[in-house]
């Protein structure tokens, strides 16, 4: 690659950072002769919403030989250039303020970006190789700034400024860019370089964050087969206050998190906390093979301008969800307890709402760019999310296989060939491809699976399956507006009568998020955003809830007085019983040897 002259350049120097603005230049050595195109893309891929990029494009002009070139907007994300003789300049800024896995952000602290935002295409000239020239900022503050990407280096120095190259476009904006004075934890998986890069204020043990990074790197590789299919690979994590997400590349991944949720020197639990970070790590690194070599058709096709629709989002968020924390356990990071305990709250996030009786993972997959990303108040009535009802469904498929082949099959195999046909082959995923093969390849009738859990509204069977592998699964009350289930079986009489809402604690303001659709609240007439004011007379504030409504019992009926916007209304409630919401996933005592085998035989990997 190095050896072919680059027909696309960019250069991109964060200029102001007190002003968010990155200075970018493009130059085409060949232009279109009858006028080049150019073009920002709308959404970033793994992230199904169109975000419309070429807003945050504060202007733009053209160059040739010196002279200016006419550049016309065509549309919200397009420009046209006259034609020209020779090579054409595009300077542009862009307005960087986006402190998120997705976008780009630059102040005096650091700056951060992803291709998408950032770099234009020339359009018909995808394919051609790029190289890009990042500068830093002149200003002796910034002297001490490095910069971290899993993009080549052509005459950069490692974690230096210099130039980058890529293959081609879609490469090019594969690759997220951190600058500043971060901290870097190096460690190999397999004998490939990895690199932990934090930004942001903390205190946490990185080495022992690479420790277990390493761990769960290379049982994911060995999952999948080795050689792996990467030759490094790079973490950006930035720790923030408050904050959680994170965005896969084929060399890389964009992480957010609390500094709550790396552990500190010395602390050797797991906490719930740093569980989730590792489980987020977990779930971008899977994606590696999973999304980014293993895609959906519709997305590969896609040139990013318009939304790419697909039924299969369950398959690459749902089951990558699923087997994020299974590679926790099999790696060691956690125990099985906690394994099943976060099995159990995944249920019970799916369970407490109703969304998943009137929208099919199918369903889920399509309208992504319209439901997923856009959440409204009544959004646990009519969603269900293809991540944790994806996992779920991942799970029970995982276990029918194997209930099915007499512990012969599982979805290790479906995956393992999954990867074989369309990973390494780089032939995308067609629509209703996955069904096809985890048939063929469990050879066991499970069609029946897809239709009910799938396209229909039907809940993985897991009392059943889990039966099969030594575990109960049960169902206990759940207090109003909660998502986690208890650690320890709760006496129902202590659970309070419920509203069956959900709240928002606003200055010690109880404020409904949700309205659940039946329940006491909604045949009543309370609305979502209305302010709870008193109970029977009885003030309510966050503080006070619950212990007011623990002094009635279902079937009450009481008077509760509400703001409604600037307006006090008195509503007539009648209370119900605690909803069977929370569930639980524990062993059985009762197993039998068989069962317990087959439990050791799935959380291990294996089978017989």
């Amino acid at each position: 690659m190095a050896s072919q002259p680059a027909r696309v350049h960019y250069k991109i120097v964060p200029v102001d950072p007190g002003g968010h603005i990155f200075d970018v230049n493009c130059v085409i050595a060949t232009p279109d002769p009858d006028g080049q195109r150019l073009s920002l893309p709308s959404w970033i891929p793994g992230s199904y919403l169109v975000r419309d990029f070429a807003g945050s494009l504060v202007d733009l002009e053209a160059h040739c030989n010196g002279q200016p070139v006419e550049a016309q907007k065509i549309d919200k994300s397009a420009w046209q250039c006259a034609p020209c003789d020779g090579a054409l300049t595009v300077h542009y800024h862009i307005y960087a303020n986006d402190l998120s896995v997705r976008g780009a952000h630059l102040d005096i602290t650091h700056g951060y970006f992803n291709g998408p935002r950032v770099f234009l295409r020339v359009d018909g000239q995808e394919d051609a190789r790029c190289t890009v020239r990042v500068e830093r900022n002149p200003n002796e503050r910034f002297g001490e700034w490095h910069l971290a990407t899993s993009m080549r280096r052509a005459d950069a120095e490692p974690q230096g400024f210099g130039v980058y190259e890529a293959a081609d476009y879609e490469e090019l904006i594969d690759h997220p860019f951190e600058m500043g004075t971060f901290q870097t934890q190096y460690f190999e998986a397999h004998g490939i370089p990895h690199q932990l890069v934090v930004t942001g204020k903390h205190h946490g043990d990185l080495g022992r964050v690479a420790r277990d990074l390493k761990s769960i790197c290379e049982q994911q590789m060995e999952f999948f087969g080795l050689p792996a299919p990467i030759d490094r690979y790079v973490f950006l994590l930035t720790v923030l206050g408050s904050g959680y997400g994170g965005l896969e590349h084929r060399w890389s991944s964009s992480l957010m998190a609390r500094r709550e949720d790396l552990p500190c020197c010395g602390q050797e639990k797991v906490t719930d906390n740093y569980r989730s970070f590792l489980g987020l790590a977990s779930h971008e690194y899977f994606h590696l093979w999973n999304v980014k070599r293993i895609r959906p058709a519709a997305v590969a096709e896609s040139d990013l301008s318009r939304e790419a629709y697909t039924r299969q989002l369950w398959v690459f968020e749902g089951i990558t969800s699923y087997y994020d924390d299974m590679f926790l356990l099999r790696s060691g990071a956690i125990s099985v307890d906690a394994y099943l305990q976060l099995i159990s709250n995944t249920a019970t996030r799916v369970w407490s709402g109703g969304g998943r009786f009137t929208q099919s993972l199918s369903d889920a997959s399509f309208d992504a760019w319209i439901k997923f990303y856009k959440r409204d108040d009544n959004a646990s009535n009519t969603q269900v999310s293809y991540y944790t009802k994806g996992a779920l469904a991942a799970l029970g498929l995982d276990l029918t296989i194997r209930t099915r082949s007499g512990g012969k099959k599982s979805l290790d195999h479906v995956m393992r060939f999954v990867w074989e046909q369309h990973g390494k082959t780089n032939v995308p995923l067609a629509e209703g491809q996955f069904e096809e093969i985890a048939v063929e390849v469990s050879g066991v009738p499970i069609q029946s699976y897809f239709d009910e859990v799938i396209r229909g509204f039907e809940d993985p069977p897991l009392a059943e399956l889990l039966n099969e592998v030594g575990l109960v699964f049960e169902t206990l009350p759940l207090r109003d507006g909660e998502a986690r289930p208890p650690k320890e079986a709760p006496v129902e009489k202590d659970i309070p009568p419920a509203l069956h809402v959900g709240t928002r604690n606003v200055n010690n303001r109880v404020c409904l998020s949700t309205v659940y659709t039946h329940g006491p609240a909604h045949r009543a007439g309370l609305s979502s955003g209305d302010e709870l004011v008193a109970l029977d007379g009885v003030r309510l504030t966050a503080v006070n809830y619950y212990s007011v409504l623990a002094r009635y019992r279902p079937g009450d009926t009481v008077s509760v007085e509400a703001f409604r916007r600037d307006e006090l209304h008195q509503f007539s409630v009648q209370l119900d019983p605690p909803p069977q919401t929370a569930v639980r996933v524990r062993p059985n005592s009762e197993a039998t040897d068989a069962a317990v085998e087959a439990q050791r035989l799935w959380l291990s990997g294996a089978t017989s």
